[in-house]
């Protein structure tokens, strides 16, 4: 791989535009630089991807084990053309346990319901793919896509923060680990080159984790418990061996979980317009809105259908290629495959485990911010002009609300907020407000 190398993608070619990547999204690095880089991935993901089966109570190997053929499914269907990380969704904590605690523990009506979602992604698909995706310009134009993608980043930034341990009576040995980790990121970043400088992140959290040790901040109780190797333990909709067993249920329980799809499908757009900036290319013409949507869904299906939690793609994978500017697809499923053996491998993966939410949070503090600079990017490339009360209108009103934790209820166990809530109101203004001003 040669470091000074720029991928220039002609601005007449559809779907694409100016990239400045060091490795492209359909080239593949040497073995180990591949290796290394892949598992960059893994540390970016993994601290989200298992915090949600642990607040609801599902199996974390199996969403390990998920998030990884997930991805795989999802670069298949989309012909290795997006490089996409697909994690635990936290939209859905809220909706599977309610429809666990509605019944009585039992996860029937919670995986039905997220199997369901999966066939909503592959139904919407279908649609886009039948009436066309002309109408993402016309719905999406700069002004609606720089907030939202604005949005994503800064309304993570409390997680970031929180993980760091930047809180009140928070403990100041987190805050220096978290500082000592944002700084290495940084540095290294900036001032390291050939490979050191696109593996950042890698070496932010291996310091990190060395100085947490020091600090004793690092629990290895659950290395010294787990099993070299066991198979996930998977929940499955049948009988087989000593597998944990769940009936397809379609009952209210059930059906409350579907109106969360307006949300996620929302995040979805969002995410791949953010990723697309970030790689010089239209994700959503190239291979299409249909196809993300339905690799998306199928992976989501697949998870359920075995015991896993709904996928989605990874704001963190996105700051890592944002930062590292390797957008190459084998990298992101390089992590894949790594995830699905580490799911497999009990004493590594709770090694990985292991490391501190501050070493996590000082890494995404950069991550998140780069979401958010990208936001912005966006409305300056485009040369938005915000003289314009128009402009200034959509684009308030969306920050606002997006960040300001306003909430639409759906129903009984479903809202509109965040990012989703953010971007329907940009889309509604965009539509509503005059284009020319009197």
């Amino acid at each position: 791989m040669e470091q000074n190398k720029t991928v220039i993608l002609e601005a007449n070619t559809e779907g694409t535009e100016a990239s400045d990547m060091i490795l492209d999204v359909n080239e593949r690095p040497e073995p180990l630089k591949w290796c290394l880089l892949s598992f960059q991935h893994v540390f970016a993901m993994f601290g989200a991807t298992i915090l949600v089966p642990m607040i609801t109570g599902f199996p974390v190997s199996v969403a390990l084990f998920a998030s990884g053929i997930g991805t795989l499914i999802y670069t298949g269907i989309t012909k290795g053309k997006v490089p996409v990380y697909l994690g635990s969704s936290f939209a859905y904590i809220t909706a599977v346990q309610l429809a666990v605690t509605s019944m009585s523990g039992d996860v029937s009506a919670a995986q039905t319901g997220l199997m369901l979602i999966g066939v909503i992604y592959v139904l919407v698909a279908f649609i886009i793919k039948l009436i066309g995706k002309e109408w993402i310009d016309k719905l999406l134009p700069p002004i609606v896509i720089g907030p939202m993608i604005a949005v994503i980043g800064l309304g993570l930034a409390a997680n970031a923060v929180t993980n760091a341990g930047f809180v009140a009576d928070g403990d100041i040995r987190q805050m220096l680990v978290a500082l000592l980790t944002f700084l290495v990121a940084a540095f290294i970043s900036t001032k390291a080159k050939g490979f050191l400088k696109i593996i950042p992140f890698l070496c932010a959290i291996i310091i990190g984790y060395i100085a947490a040790l020091c600090f004793g901040l690092v629990d290895f109780s659950a290395v010294k418990e787990a099993d070299w190797f066991a198979l996930p333990q998977f929940i499955l909709p049948f009988a087989l061996g000593e597998f944990s067993t769940y009936h397809f249920y379609f009952g209210p329980e059930t059906w409350a979980i579907l109106p969360v799809a307006l949300v996620t499908i929302s995040e979805h757009i969002g995410d791949h317009t953010v990723l697309g900036k970030i790689c010089g290319r239209n994700f959503l013409k190239d291979p299409g809105l249909d196809k993300t949507l339905m690799g998306d869904g199928v992976a989501t299906a697949v998870s359920a259908f075995i015991g896993g939690p709904a996928n989605t793609t990874y704001g963190e994978n996105t700051g890592v290629i944002g930062m590292t500017k390797i957008s190459s697809v084998y990298v992101t499923a390089g992590a894949a495959v790594i995830a699905i053996a580490l799911s497999c491998i009990g004493k590594v993966s709770a090694l990985i485990s292991t490391i501190p939410a501050c070493v996590l949070g000082g890494m995404s503090i950069l991550l998140y911010g780069v979401i958010a600079s990208n936001g912005l990017r966006v409305l300056v490339d485009n040369k938005v002009d915000f003289g314009k009360q128009r402009n200034l209108i959509i684009a308030s009103a969306m920050l606002v609300i997006g960040l300001g934790g306003a909430v639409l209820p759906l129903g009984q166990s479903a809202t509109l907020s965040g990012t989703a809530l953010s971007a329907f109101v940009g889309i509604v203004l965009n539509l509503l407000l005059p284009k020319k001003e009197a």
